[in-house]
């Protein structure tokens, strides 16, 4: 059954709660999220709550997806750019999506509505974002249309001794 989709939610405490358990969540399942398992809700909440600042502030936007049951099963934020020469493309962050609802096909609707949502947003040509080397996620994103553009080696430091790329990853949307 496909999620429902909706972009700029209301922010009530029961969706703060959600998405809050939703990133830990993909975190302790080793998702390439911003965080390396174990980790707690009280370290991942103040990552949301930068979040949410950038959205009061209008940089950011929130796209949650929720099943048949009305529970989160995925969620992604779409951040404009404030440099002035490069807001013609969005930066999409923390695409996640349950560990228990995995292969599903969920991730490719997370993408494909938020790409939907970048083509309404005044003047934006393209999405991009970055995902964290060795997890295979760059042939995912490849396959939901993204363009490997750049690689950085060695640029993120999950442990000691275990240093992954960061690939930069671009949806074009003309």
């Amino acid at each position: 059954m496909p999620l429902t989709f909706t972009l700029d939610p209301a922010i009530t405490p029961a969706l703060r709660d959600s998405v809050l358990d939703l990133w830990t969540d993909v975190s302790n399942a080793d998702g390439a999220v911003g965080f390396v398992p174990p980790v707690s809700r009280a370290e991942v909440r103040p990552e949301l709550v930068r979040h949410f600042v950038q959205m009061a502030e209008g940089r950011t936007r929130l796209l949650v997806g929720h099943d048949e049951d009305g529970r989160l099963a995925a969620a992604a934020f779409l951040t404009r750019n404030t440099h002035r020469l490069m807001t013609h493309w969005v930066w999409l962050y923390t695409v996640m999506v349950h560990p228990d609802l995995q292969g599903r096909g969920y991730g490719r609707e997370l993408l494909a509505t938020a790409a939907d949502a970048a083509r309404g947003m005044d003047g934006v040509e393209a999405v991009r974002l970055t995902c964290r080397g060795g997890h295979g996620l760059e042939r995912f994103y490849a396959s939901c249309g993204y363009k490997e553009v750049g690689r950085v080696p060695d640029a993120i430091r999950v442990a000691p001794g275990d240093d992954r790329d960061e690939v930069v990853m671009l949806l074009p949307l003309g």
